[in-house]
């Protein structure tokens, strides 16, 4: 209903060649030298992250728990009620269509890869101190593959979704890695070669790990089709996958995430949630159920020691063990957050930041506990009472493990043939919506609720794709995905610096609030008139009315405001347009007037603080019901001179005022401002 046109001004889109030349030679560079070079860069990139994992596992284990616990504080917090988009705003998309996409762009095809191994692995052969195949290795075996997909990894994309979020939705800013860093670096630095050096540094990110999540993705594919159709397993058949993916993924990009990537990730949650119940129904459904509960409760019951356990008295073992499982996962999650992060908060306008965090951490967080507990139980079971062929199958190839385990079932070509195109959509719901980061990462002009060219989206999944081909038929996965582990290492500072930005503007927007709660004399009337100020509750103007309201009595009032602070040396601009053509930026505006009002805008510059802005826009309203008519076509419409500040509309109306009362609003805003501007003044404020 509202909308604040400095907020919606689009800007000519065009391609950020330092970001994506950048991006494009790197990424070319380094898949050329693991497929010309593939045993070399394994050894090399295969060490490095051992080095990584021995050297900063401490680092990993602290700065992951200090992620989620950030998260989750802003979540609790008084600041919890801020939205993501200015006040008046609501959120982009239904609840169940933002769950479904979470679901998918955060999940992904990986849940039917560890699905069922996971829980068999850390069961069969599970860490330093536990016997395997044990009653005690059972009962720890879904807890620890809870760890790994938990909490500890949603906290991460939860923490940069909304700072990715907040600073383009709430603070006007492009959509991109660079910009929750504003409050560290600076404007300046910021639009430049900082800024364009974390976005490269976001792009290769984010295409090494969608081509290594697509190599996953091919593995799993071919092997269900191997396993339902018998078609044999081959280089030539995942070749045909990956191409007929990345078309279909093409296909959904240039929709848009609206309709292709919302569509197929709804599709794909019922779909998913369909074969969880199937399991539970067709498998012993109360031993099911009895373990979940219970493992929700060891999960929860251990989190705290096995978030900081980093097996130090364990020697060498409990090293090489962690070091493959939980540090691996830790830098995996922070290596994928600039792609799901970015894709988070692309979906997310409109949502408070409470019920961001707690969507976010929770949501995914119950369905992973559904599907581990089931899948990982159910093959557990069925391992522990004789079934050593399924451990040992899921073990060696985890990509059959989950097909493996539908053998034991009734109705298995069925089950199998589900998990194939489940796993299809995971698939291409990786690519669609990766393609849409990377060419909204390597654009420039993006405003924050847009997306970049539908040429670009295609050029970027139909790279991901050559490179997935590429690295195929060189064997060169495993040594991506240790480009991915080393590079988050690097991006994990990054995200550090993200929670700075994310406190210092929160605790600007806690003295903007308290800045509101000083006295001032905001009284519109002595009583005297009151049958005016009833009339003009009740009454429910045109859109000529309210032209004409702006054009004799707001616009007078702006002007003498403007003139008098310009008077006492502040920089001041007065924009009256109509609401396509009201500016931005102070340095670039104009006073022009064409005899058409539908806003204007007040912007007072306070150099390196906080400039002030006040604006009054005409607004189209429904109605009250009880003051409906049919006497004219348009009777369920009215119109409002509203008024917006920087974080959006205030919700009221000054149709009906005076001009002296319309100038005491302007001051009392201006006051407001001004003893915020204080409040941040403080050293400790």
């Amino acid at each position: 209903m509202h909308s604040s046109p400095s907020a919606n001004a689009t800007k000519p889109l065009s391609l950020n060649r330092t970001v994506f030349l950048g991006s494009a030679i790197i990424s070319i560079l380094l898949i050329i030298w693991t497929i010309a070079f593939p045993t070399y860069s394994e050894g090399l990139l295969n060490a490095g992250m051992a080095w990584v994992s021995e050297s900063f596992g401490w680092y990993y284990m602290l700065v992951v728990a200090a992620y989620s616990i950030f998260a989750l504080f802003v979540g609790f917090s008084k600041y919890g009620d801020i939205k993501l988009g200015q006040d008046h705003e609501k959120a982009q998309f239904p609840f169940l269509a933002w769950a479904a996409m979470l679901f998918s762009a955060g999940i992904g095809i990986d849940l039917l890869f560890f699905g069922a191994s996971e829980p068999l692995t850390h069961y069969l052969m599970p860490h330093a101190g536990l016997t395997p195949a044990s009653a005690e290795a059972m009962q720890q075996a879904v807890a620890q593959t809870f760890l790994h997909w938990g909490l500890h990894g949603w906290g991460i994309y939860a923490l940069i979704g909304m700072a990715l979020a907040y600073f383009a939705y709430r603070k006007n800013m492009p959509l991109a890695l660079r910009s929750p860093l504003t409050p560290i670096f600076g404007e300046r630095l910021i639009k430049g070669w900082v800024g364009d050096g974390v976005d490269t540094f976001g792009v290769v990110c984010t295409l090494m790990g969608i081509a290594t999540s697509l190599g996953i993705g091919v593995l799993q594919a071919n092997a269900g089709l191997t396993h339902v159709f018998g078609i044999e397993s081959s280089k030539m058949v995942q070749s045909i996958i990956i191409i007929v993916v990345v078309v279909a993924a093409g296909i959904s990009a240039m929709t848009g995430v609206e309709k292709g990537v919302r569509r197929l990730s709804e599709f794909n949650m019922l779909a998913a949630i369909l074969l969880l119940v199937a399991i539970l129904v067709m498998g012993n459904t109360v031993y099911l159920l009895n373990t979940f509960t219970q493992n929700i409760g060891q999960y929860f019951q251990t989190i705290v020691a096995k978030t900081f356990d980093v097996y130090a008295y364990d020697g060498a073992e409990g090293a090489a063990w962690k070091s493959s499982w939980t540090i691996f996962f830790w830098a995996w999650w922070v290596a994928w957050a600039p792609f799901v992060g970015l894709f988070i908060a692309r979906i997310s306008r409109g949502r408070t930041l409470r019920e961001f965090v707690f969507g976010v951490m929770f949501i995914p967080l119950g369905f992973i506990f559904a599907w581990f507990s089931i899948f990982g139980n159910s093959a557990i079971d069925l391992v522990a009472n004789g079934a050593t062929a399924l451990g040992e199958v899921a073990t060696a190839d985890p990509a059959m493990g989950l097909f493996a385990l539908f053998e034991y079932y009734s109705y298995s070509d069925i089950l199998s043939f589900a998990g194939v195109l489940i796993g299809l959509i995971f698939f291409i719901t990786s690519a669609d919506s990766g393609a849409l980061v990377l060419a909204n990462l390597s654009s420039k002009g993006m405003t924050n609720d847009t997306d970049a060219p539908v040429w670009l989206r295609l050029f970027w999944a139909a790279a991901t794709g050559l490179i997935t081909l590429g690295l195929l038929f060189a064997g060169g996965f495993s040594s991506l995905q240790s480009v991915s582990v080393i590079a988050g290492l690097p991006f994990s500072i990054v995200l550090v610096m993200y929670m700075m930005s994310m406190w210092k503007s929160l605790k600007e927007e806690g003295n903007k609030r308290k800045a509101t709660t000083i006295g001032t004399a905001n009284v519109l009337d002595n009583g005297k008139g009151w049958r005016a100020r009833l009339q003009r509750i009740v009454s429910f103007p045109s859109h000529t009315q309210v032209e004409r309201f702006l054009q004799n009595v707001v616009k007078p009032a702006m002007i003498e405001v403007e003139r008098e602070l310009a008077a006492g040396g502040l920089k001041t601009v007065l924009d009256i347009h109509n609401l396509e053509h009201i500016g931005d930026d102070i340095n670039n505006s104009s006073a022009d007037d064409n005899g058409q009002i539908n806003g204007l805008k007040l912007r007072v510059g306070h150099g390196d603080e906080d400039d002030f802005v006040y604006e009054v826009h005409l607004i189209r309203a429904e109605r009250p019901n009880f003051t409906l008519s049919t006497a004219t076509k348009n009777a369920e419409y009215y119109y409002r001179a509203e008024v917006f500040l920087s974080e959006g509309s205030q919700e009221y109306d000054l149709v009906g005022y005076t001009k002296e009362q319309v100038l005491v609003d302007i001051l009392n805003q201006y006051e407001y401002h001004l003893q915020y501007l204080h409040l941040e003044r403080q050293p400790n404020s």
